[in-house]
């Protein structure tokens, strides 16, 4: 088994249920194919990778972050979605995990914390999967209190925070300026629903390292920031 199969696979699922209405393949894909697909890119992932240098830990934590982070992909479809645009954005998740995953990835990722706020945490179990594969470790906090409190007894190597947390529509800047306003200078990315020029424009304005309601961007930017931090 190798790649090219796993996404003739991907394809064929996608005919297969291209006539099934769209919330209907978000369930299947979610209860059944979410952890099938961890097995099979598990197991693809000791022949795929050969000869790239990985001992087989380092294969198996790469395998099980395109796992989780293929479904991550498929469970935030974007507006306009399509069952072909869920299995694309499943594939290029595996390509992306293939391409950027390298030992000294893994190897930084294993010393880093992040905090993660947001007052849903169950929405984002995938997310934090695919980057728990590779070690990182998170502290979660539903508020932006809570957050304050935990920045208190810690140090983290980055945050990444939703937006809106009631009853602050704006919570994730409210976060952010706190932070920098005290002299704060941990790297924080908002996950949220928008990724619009101008809402990037002014997260970056507002001191963050940008926002996102991507998986597969999101996954990215965090082994970014965590690789350029710890050099730090």
């Amino acid at each position: 088994m190798n790649l090219d199969n796993l996404i003739k696979v991907l394809d064929a699922i996608t005919k297969l249920l291209g006539a099934i209405i769209w919330p209907a393949i978000v369930l299947f894909v979610l209860v059944r194919f979410g952890s099938a697909l961890r097995e099979f890119i598990a197991n693809l992932g000791e022949f795929s990778f050969k000869g790239a240098g990985f001992e087989a830990s380092g294969k198996r934590k790469q395998a099980e972050a395109a796992a989780a982070l293929a479904a991550a992909a498929v469970a935030r479809p974007e507006d306009g979605a399509t069952p072909e645009t869920a299995i694309k954005n499943a594939r290029e998740a595996v390509q992306l995990v293939a391409d950027v995953v390298t030992p000294r990835v893994i190897r930084r990722a294993g010393r880093s914390v992040v905090l993660w706020v947001d007052d849903r945490p169950d929405n984002n179990i995938n997310e934090r999967q695919s980057l728990e594969a590779l070690g990182v470790s998170f502290v979660l906090a539903t508020s932006t209190d809570e957050a304050l409190d935990k920045l208190k007894r810690q140090s983290f190597d980055a945050i990444i925070s939703d937006m809106g947390r009631p009853p602050d529509s704006q919570a994730g800047y409210t976060l952010l300026e706190k932070l920098r306003t005290s002299g704060d200078r941990t790297p924080f990315i908002i996950y949220a629903g928008s990724r619009s020029p101008e809402h990037q424009a002014e997260a970056r304005r507002r001191g963050a390292v940008g926002c996102t309601n991507r998986p597969n961007e999101l996954f990215e930017m965090v082994l970014s920031v965590l690789g350029r931090w710890n050099e730090l």
